[in-house]
This record gives structure tokens, C-alpha cells and sequence, in this order.
């Protein structure tokens, strides 16, 4: 016999949790998400494999959550097999950190990234712990450059634990007019 729960009473809720102040105000956008800003809009892109293989295809970044996060939507058809992906971009004002959640269709579980922007050299390297293509698991390091305000380009590369990092990918974006 299955038995269920007293209803939860919404309206005690709302009475004890409206009372509630919090200490601080919910964080604000910083220079690092006005960076993260910059990237809104529609983009082309080709992204090209090291064994020669490349796909076209469409990518939109927008800012969302308050400004606090750079949301994008990745889509080209790659070996004939259509291909999407999201991405959240924003940088962990309490870390000092970038942060990256990928999530695609190729992949059952996200990806999550941290890393730091080197000003001086105008590019982003970001790093994860997640399964390599071969399914065990791998270190992987992103590297973003913004070559001008319509132009930037996305390498991605792949370590077997205890092995040789090899590049996976190198994604050419030119912002649509």
C-alpha cells in the first residue's frame, strides 16, 4: 500500500519564508560578464578535426539570468548526422574563476570548465575532468581568442589520463551581419 505525504501548506511557506532577509543582495553583473557581452548575437562558424573533417554551421550567444550568464546554442550537421549543443558562460564572482557548463548531443552527461582570461593576450583557457571519445576518463582544455569583435576562434584539446593531449577541434567564428 502506498502512502503519500501531508500536503505541503503553501501559504505557511510563503509566510515564514517571506519574512526571511537575506544578508546580502544576489550578485551583479562585472566587467568579466560585460567581456561575456560582447559575444551576443548570431555567428557562423567552421569547425575543423586535425584528421581534415569540417562542418559548417550556426551558433547564438545571448545573455541571460540577469546578465550573469552567457547561454549559446550550437548547431551544423557533422558527418551527416545533425549536431547540437548548449553552453551557460560566466565567471564565479566568489572563485575568480570562469565557468562553463557544455551539454550536446554527443554526450550524456555536462561538461563543466573553469578557467581564467589572460588580458594580455586576449584569450580564455578553460579546463575540465569528463570522458574522453574513448569513454574513460580525460583532462580537456578549451582555448578561446577574440581575434576582433566579429572574429574568434575555439580550440579544443583532449589528454587520456597518463597520455598525450592531442588537439580535437578548431571552431572559426565570423559574427553574422
Amino acid at each position: 500500500m502506498i502512502t503519500y505525504a501531508k500536503p505541503i501548506n503553501f501559504l505557511a511557506l510563503v509566510a515564514l519564508f517571506g519574512s526571511v532577509t537575506f544578508a546580502q543582495q544576489p550578485p551583479s553583473p562585472g566587467p568579466e560578464h560585460a567581456e561575456l557581452k560582447l559575444l551576443e548575437g548570431d555567428w557562423d562558424f567552421e569547425l575543423k578535426s586535425p584528421d581534415g573533417t569540417s562542418a559548417k554551421g550556426t551558433s547564438k550567444f545571448k545573455m541571460e539570468c540577469g546578465g550573469m550568464w552567457l547561454m549559446s546554442d550550437f548547431r551544423c550537421d557533422f558527418g551527416g548526422m545533425p549536431f547540437q549543443g548548449r553552453g551557460m558562460d560566466g565567471y564565479d564572482l566568489s572563485k575568480k574563476k570562469h565557468v562553463s557548463v557544455w551539454v550536446d548531443s554527443m554526450i550524456s552527461a555536462p561538461m563543466l570548465f573553469e578557467g581564467s582570461y589572460d588580458a594580455k593576450r586576449e584569450k580564455l583557457t578553460m579546463f575540465a575532468d569528463a570522458p574522453g571519445p574513448d569513454g574513460n576518463p580525460a583532462k580537456w582544455r578549451s582555448v578561446t581568442m577574440m581575434k576582433d569583435k566579429d572574429h574568434q576562434t575555439f580550440e579544443m584539446y583532449v589528454a587520456p589520463i597518463g597520455g598525450k593531449e592531442q588537439q580535437m577541434m578548431t571552431v572559426e567564428y565570423v559574427r553574422k551581419k
